[in-house]
C-alpha cells in the first residue's frame, strides 16, 4: 500500500468545473462549495465520519437546477477515490455501517470490488431539502459508486424526516468508506482478492 494515499482531481464540462482533493488518511476536515448548502453539508458530514480530509469546489450551471452539480461531484469524488486507494493491496475491501439520527435509521454497506453497483432504498415525502432536490440523493451515490468502482447497498430502514434520512444516509457511507478503506494489518500487504486484483 501506498504511504501517501491521496488524489486530486480536476474535472470539467460544459456543465461543472470541479476541483476536488482527498486525502483517506485524514482527520476529517473538509472545505466543501458547491453552491447548495444542504448538499454542502452532507459531503462535509461524508469527511468527517469517514475521517477524509477533503476540499471540493464546484462551479456549475446551477441557474438550469442541481443535477449536474451533484452527479458531476459524485463522479469527481469517486474517481479521486478510485485514485487515492490505488491498487487496494492491503485494505480491509469490505465495510458496513448502521447509523441512525434521531428516528432516522440508515444502513450502508460497502465492497471494494471493481465492479460498479449501487441498489439504494430510501424514501422521501417532499421534494426538496433546502437547496437539495431529493431525487439527487439516489444519483449522487450512483455517480459515486459507478465511479469509484465499488458495490453500496445504501438502504433506510426506518424514518420520516427527509433531513435526517439523507444525513443518516451520508454516515453510513462515510463509516462504512471508513471501514473499506482502513489498512488491515493482518494482511500484509496483500490484495484483498482470491483473484490477486481488484
Amino acid at each position: 500500500m501506498t504511504t501517501s494515499r491521496h488524489a486530486t482531481v480536476h474535472r470539467v464540462t460544459s456543465e461543472t468545473d470541479i476541483a476536488i482533493a482527498l486525502t483517506l488518511d485524514g482527520t476529517g476536515k473538509a472545505r466543501v462549495e458547491t453552491g447548495i448548502g444542504f448538499f454542502d453539508h452532507m459531503l462535509t458530514a461524508l469527511a468527517k465520519h469517514g475521517l477524509f480530509d477533503l476540499d471540493i469546489t464546484v462551479k456549475g450551471d446551477l441557474h438550469i437546477d442541481g443535477h449536474h452539480t451533484v452527479e458531476d461531484t459524485g463522479i469527481a469524488l469517486g474517481q479521486a477515490m478510485r485514485q487515492a486507494l490505488g491498487d487496494k493491496r492491503g485494505v480491509r475491501r469490505f465495510g458496513s455501517a448502521l447509523v441512525p439520527l434521531d428516528e432516522a435509521l440508515c444502513e450502508a454497506v460497502v465492497d471494494l470490488s471493481g465492479r460498479p453497483f449501487l441498489t439504494f432504498e430510501a424514501t422521501f415525502d417532499r421534494d426538496r431539502i433546502g437547496g437539495l432536490d431529493t431525487e439527487l440523493v439516489e444519483e449522487f451515490f450512483r455517480a459515486f459508486a459507478m465511479s469509484a468502482m465499488l458495490t453500496l447497498h445504501l438502504n433506510q430502514r426506518a424514518g420520516k424526516n427527509c433531513h435526517h434520512i439523507a444525513e443518516a444516509a451520508f454516515k453510513a457511507l462515510a463509516r462504512a468508506l471508513r471501514m473499506a478503506v482502513e489498512p488491515d494489518p493482518r494482511a500484509l500487504g496483500a490484495i484483498p482478492s482470491t483473484k490477486g486484483v481488484l
